[in-house]
């Protein structure tokens, strides 16, 4: 059986792969805080209602034989990612707006969030395996 074509583990897998993604992105801001010029990416929140309308619109393109590539925008998991420059508060003499604070709060919250979807797709395997025991095996 594929997981994948189960929608709750489908939608937790784009979710993982987003939070994942997200944290190399802030990774990269935490590595160039010392750049001169550099800005900060960060990511366009996470969406379940925009992820359901971009797979069910004509046109898309969808992985769905494990042969196939991935399409340019896609990120592990099957999210659609796209970056976005981040509102600076504030900017050093060298133009280098990264504020340490917050790419840490941002990774901790990415952390958290990743953890919870880890904990779901493991609830919802479990209900999956009890589901499938035959009866009095339990």
């Amino acid at each position: 059986m594929d997981l994948s074509n189960i929608p709750l583990f489908a939608m937790l897998k784009s979710r993982m792969g987003y939070l994942s993604h997200r944290q190399r992105v802030i990774a990269e801001n935490v590595a160039n805080a010392n750049t001169p010029g550099y800005a900060p990416h960060d990511l366009k929140a996470f969406s379940f209602q925009a992820k359901l309308a971009a797979n069910a619109g004509p046109g898309v393109m969808a992985v769905t034989e494990p042969g196939h590539m991935t399409p340019p925008h896609a990120a592990a998991g099957g999210a659609v990612v796209h970056e976005v420059k981040t509102r600076d508060s504030e900017t050093t003499l060298d133009g280098n707006s990264v504020v340490l604070e917050e790419e840490m709060m941002k990774m901790s919250q990415a952390r958290m969030d990743y953890d919870t979807a880890v904990g779901f797709y493991q609830k919802a395997l479990n209900m999956i395996q009890l589901a499938t025991r035959a009866p009095g095996h339990g």
